[in-house]
């Protein structure tokens, strides 16, 4: 029998960014299927979204850059669980690249753009505290 491990803040947070990168997409694929069809979007279409509504095109880029800066993130959180640097800056710093990117995202989707720039930047002020967590340990 295994003991169980408690899952830190850290990895909790990372878990969830790859959830909203696992779900993010839907919006427009959904929107795509809607205008294109689900034969075209299916096949091999060329092009991108520019066909379609505004939101559809800001919802596919909120999505990539949340991809971009998941990687990051990730190795960061990864590290730091590994080197047990863990503590209350890095649960913050996590929690707040989250949270940060939740509200990027909705924010990019709805056009929104002063706030999407500064969710943006908060959830990169969260990596570089990670950042600076794990050299500092």
């Amino acid at each position: 029998m295994t003991a169980q491990v408690a899952l830190g803040v850290e990895l909790r947070m990372l878990a969830y960014a790859a959830l909203l990168s696992l779900v993010l997409w839907i919006p427009y694929i959904l929107a795509a299927i809607g205008q294109r069809g689900l034969g075209r979007v299916m096949g091999y279409p060329t092009g991108g979204y520019e066909d379609l509504p505004e939101w559809v095109q800001r919802s596919h880029r909120a999505h990539l850059n949340l991809v971009e800066n998941l990687a990051p993130f990730a190795a960061l959180v990864l590290i730091a669980h590994a080197i047990g640097a863990e503590g209350a800056a890095t649960a913050f710093a996590a929690r707040l690249f989250f949270w940060a990117r939740l509200v990027q995202a909705a924010v990019h989707i709805a056009g929104i753009p002063w706030v999407r720039t500064l969710a943006f930047a908060a959830g990169w002020v969260g990596c570089l505290i990670l950042f600076w967590q794990i050299v500092a340990h």
